[in-house]
């Protein structure tokens, strides 16, 4: 069955419209189910600016549907997924809010340094999302919550949730042994994985801070002798030492 908002069946009369070239003002004409036209005139190659990809944000099949998707759409895929899995991430939690809170200060840095980076940002922040997901299961099999402990169920529930939401197997791998040890760095780390360590750290020493303010000396060498990249403690630096 082909789906009803790409069927010309069910199109009204604004299916086929025209929208100005955001480049040189000329006139393109758009059906309603192209992902993106050429401007005659000038050659800039746009997104349909009427059509609502919906579904096609996150199905697995959108390119069969609507064929190759473009770069604007592919971005868009992946903002979609690493909503998604916040929002699993805080269903799992339920009433916690402690913990969905440190998820996501923890997601915030961590997109605050990739961005220095250039890692690979959905695989960055679904790991910072999930990186504690284990927390329960440790307190609820052994009552302690300590980073082995937790870090022992996290890849399990990670990868359900992960699975759930229809994540590529590669990208699974890679997030859920993140997860399994991301308090216990390797030798030769993923760019990946340090980004998700030093935003869990960021995040935990910002919180010892609001317990009670950790000496500058103490502090200065943590930034300077802890951290696994530069754009981590230059992010340190900017949220620590306000």
């Amino acid at each position: 069955m082909k789906c009803p908002g790409q069927d010309s069946r069910y199109w009204k009369q604004d299916a086929i419209f025209e929208t100005k070239c955001p480049e040189c003002g000329t006139p393109v004409e758009f059906f309603k189910d192209d992902t993106a036209r050429k401007c005659i005139r000038c050659g800039h190659r746009f997104m349909n600016p009427g059509m609502d990809f919906g579904c096609a944000a996150y199905c697995e099949f959108a390119e069969q549907c609507i064929g190759t998707l473009p770069p604007e759409l592919v971005a868009e895929k992946e903002s979609l997924f690493k909503d998604r899995v916040a929002i699993e991430m805080k269903k799992y939690f339920k009433a916690d809010f402690k913990r969905i809170g440190h998820a996501m200060r923890v997601a915030r840095y961590a997109e605050s340094i990739c961005k220095k980076v250039s890692g690979n940002m959905p695989v960055i922040l679904s790991a910072a999302y999930l990186h504690d997901i284990g927390i329960h299961e440790a307190e609820r099999k052994h009552g302690d919550s300590g980073s082995e402990r937790h870090e022992e169920f996290g890849p399990e529930i990670a990868r359900k949730i992960l699975t759930g939401v229809k994540a590529k197997p590669e990208l699974i791998d890679e997030i859920c042994e993140i997860v399994g040890h991301h308090h216990h760095p390797k030798e030769n780390e993923t760019l990946n994985f340090k980004v998700v360590y030093d935003a869990d750290l960021i995040t935990n020493l910002e919180e010892q801070q609001k317990e009670s303010l950790i000496d500058s000396k103490k502090l200065n060498n943590i930034i300077e002798n802890k951290f696994l990249t530069d754009a981590g403690r230059e992010v340190a630096t900017s949220v620590l030492q306000k």
